[in-house]
């Protein structure tokens, strides 16, 4: 109860910060004022356990979707022409939650959507990300991008279903397979811009507006598995690579900023990375099986980025001078025994997800450590909850979180997909549902959740997209 009231307490204190750093363009004031933090949008839910050692949409039968309520097992462990580390997992499903005769009482309605349409691209190829715009004028349909073999394309969201391609943009070199999209907008104008990278370790920038490519940074010597925007700032970006390493770019000076990484960073590829709401930090993971926390409210930090901006390659005869950071502010390997592919901030605490078939949510040092005063050689975590799944047990699956942090949805390896609805008081209290499509049979790689979480999009291994409305 003491660890419940704790949790409360935070997640109260969080309504009144971070949800208004997230950089927005052109809104209308009733927009912003959607925007604001309210006490009463979150209630935000859970602590149980504190542990210290640790295609066509025309082709459609909506009637044969597939709804049903389980909590999977524990086990796990492969994207595409990348070494994989295999458990001998079968991830076949056991944990369904067996329910007794008596009343239920105070349950909340289980989270249900429905499947409207399916797109396939026609390259065949394996869609590794996907991304909603989350910068959009009142009024405006829904665009999103995905990004798979040698393209990434844009597509616009029907107000009750549908999925209609707007543009593709498609690589020189047919070899290039983009892993990762991210939506950015241009300073000045405020016109939407998109970050794309891949195998070939290039960051692309493409306007839709000019349908091309408006600026390439050669980022990482090997592939780039992820790109986070900053969240007070639309200018800096932020890639993690096969390299072992992170790193921070000036898009708008086309300056390196900062490299984490080093001799106590990450020894293995960086799979995954999230700011927290209002930037002040980074979480990372990787195949080393750890996850590492970076502070960025440094003034060495600050000047560094500050003198990003006046840099300028034309006027100077040296290159700018990257500030490289080799020690985290924190560090463990205590939640999971695998890869760890995906990793996301949930207010102070975090959520991590490996190939062991469960999404974990935790918090470096004791429940009531605030994160300002753990200390690198920090070795206690604490874990709150566990999200339990079954047959995910390859690696590069990615689950999303909606912006009001109140839905997780995540897709499996036979094309099922999983959503809890966390905005309760209580984990018992959490609703977790489980979707599928006879037709949706393939690894589903990433998923991702409009504002209100009332659109889940997901993308497979064999090219198709995936839409499902929210009927409740």
């Amino acid at each position: 109860m003491e660890m419940l009231v704790s949790w409360l307490a935070v997640r109260r204190e969080e309504n009144h910060q971070g949800r208004h750093h997230q950089p927005c363009f052109n809104m209308s004031e009733s927009d912003r004022r959607l925007l604001e933090p309210s006490p009463k949008r979150k209630k935000l839910p859970f602590i149980r356990e504190n542990s210290q050692d640790t295609g066509t949409s025309d082709d459609v039968d909506l009637e044969e979707a597939i709804s049903e309520i389980s909590t999977p097992t524990l086990e796990s462990n492969s994207r595409s022409a990348t070494p994989t580390s295999h458990t001998g997992s079968s991830g076949t499903g056991e944990g369904v939650i067996r329910r007794g005769k008596g009343k239920r009482k105070n349950l909340k309605t289980k989270p249900a959507y429905k499947c409207t349409t399916y797109v396939k691209e026609e390259h065949g190829q394996p869609i590794f990300g996907v991304a909603i715009n989350p910068f959009y004028k009142e009024g405006d349909l829904l665009t999103f991008a995905t990004a798979g073999s040698n393209r990434v394309s844009i597509y616009e969201l029907g107000e009750t279903s549908g999925i209609k391609l707007l543009q593709s943009y498609v690589d020189a070199d047919s070899n290039e397979n983009f892993y990762c999209v991210s939506w950015m907008y241009e300073e000045t104008t405020g016109l939407p811009l998109l970050a794309a990278a891949g195998s070939r370790g290039i960051i692309r920038i493409i306007s839709p507006i000019t349908l091309q490519c408006v600026k390439h940074i050669v980022a990482h010597g090997n592939p780039v598995n992820e790109l986070k925007v900053y969240p007070n700032d639309c200018n800096l970006l932020l890639s993690v690579s096969k390299d072992n390493s992170l790193r921070l770019w000036n898009v708008k000076t086309n300056v390196l900023v900062l490299v984490f990484g080093g001799v106590e960073g990450h020894r293995d590829e960086v799979l995954s990375a999230d700011f927290n709401l209002d930037g002040t930090r980074i979480i990372s993971c990787g195949m080393d099986h750890s996850l590492k926390m970076w502070r960025l409210n440094k003034d060495s930090i600050s000047e560094t980025i500050k003198s990003s901006y006046q840099y300028n390659s034309a006027k100077s005869p040296k290159p700018f001078k990257s500030m490289c950071i080799n020690i985290p502010d924190f560090s463990t390997r205590d939640i999971h025994r695998n890869y760890v592919d995906c990793v996301r901030w949930l207010g102070d605490f975090i959520l991590s997800k490996s190939c062991e078939n469960a999404i974990i949510c935790w918090k470096p040092g004791s429940i009531n450590t605030p994160l300002e005063e753990v200390r690198p050689n920090e070795s206690q975590v604490t874990v709150l909850y566990s999200f339990e799944y079954t047959s995910c047990d390859i690696w590069f699956m990615r689950f999303s979180i909606d912006y009001w942090q109140r839905v997780i949805a995540l897709g499996n390896q036979i094309g099922k997909v999983f959503v809890w609805d966390i905005d309760v008081d209580d984990p018992q209290k959490s609703r977790f549902s489980t979707f599928s499509h006879p037709k949706c049979l393939t690894a589903i790689r990433q998923t991702a959740l409009s504002k209100d979480a009332g659109i889940l999009l997901c993308v497979c291994d064999n090219g198709t997209i995936w839409r499902w409305d929210r009927t409740k």
